[in-house]
């Protein structure tokens, strides 16, 4: 059995369990992209290197090819109201037609089939059905442009302070351009057109692929292994 296989297959999630201090989250971005700091892993000796991101072309040389995902972050996350008078968190998953939607939902009670939630902008969405774990709903209004209109940038779990209207632009990659993520694929938010204007420099290549990123990027590992088929 090749060496890679068997270190997959004796992983387990404690194995990624670590103590990370609240104070060494950063809440904010770096006012430079490039700024931020970057840890360099030799993978021949083991030894590390304490670098700053703009040290990253220097790492490069030809024929090195850069592939980027160019979706872009829409404001997914919306609150509402339930006839009932509960507050409703809903995170919008991906839309199915122009007026209907699988999002997640958050609220005391759930929702019921049929229920309808009030939301910002004179609008209403109904309980259609699930889908596992996610709700389907019918909106009065198109999906696209409403969360565009009132909804807020869902930050990842670790950024305890709330949305501010500067991360609608600063939680993009410099290079999106396909709206459908409701996060940023992350690895990319430290380019700025310093590092693109270094990589070409040393004759750098570089590609896009468009690659949604969906709820599941918030969600932990529950599973510790799932049980492999008899044949496999």
């Amino acid at each position: 059995m090749p060496l890679l296989v068997r270190m997959i297959n004796s992983m387990q999630r404690t194995d990624f369990h670590f103590d990370l201090p609240q104070e060494l989250i950063a809440q904010r971005p770096t006012e430079t992209r490039s700024a931020s700091r970057m840890l360099v892993l030799d993978g021949a000796d083991g030894s590390r290197r304490d670098l700053q991101f703009r040290d990253f072309p220097s790492l490069l040389k030809p024929p090195d090819l850069l592939v980027f995902n160019d979706t872009r972050v829409i404001p997914a996350r919306v609150f509402g109201i339930k006839e009932s008078g509960g507050r409703v968190e809903i995170l919008l998953e991906r839309a199915l037609t122009a007026t209907t939607a699988l999002v997640h939902l958050k609220a005391s009670k759930g929702l019921k089939l049929g229920a309808a939630v009030r939301l910002p902008g004179h609008q209403t969405a109904r309980m259609l059905g699930r889908q596992g774990d996610l709700f389907h709903l019918q909106f009065t209004c198109d999906v696209a442009s409403f969360f565009e209109s009132h909804g807020e940038v869902p930050l990842p779990p670790y950024i305890s302070r709330k949305p501010e209207s500067a991360d609608r632009e600063r939680y993009q990659t410099v290079y999106s351009r396909a709206p459908g993520a409701i996060a940023a694929p992350t690895a990319g938010l430290h380019f700025d057109a310093d590092i693109f204007a270094a990589l070409e420099k040393r004759g750098i290549r570089h590609a896009f692929v468009t690659l949604h990123v969906g709820a599941g990027t918030f969600q932990p590992v529950r599973v510790g292994r799932r049980r492999r088929p008899p044949n496999a």
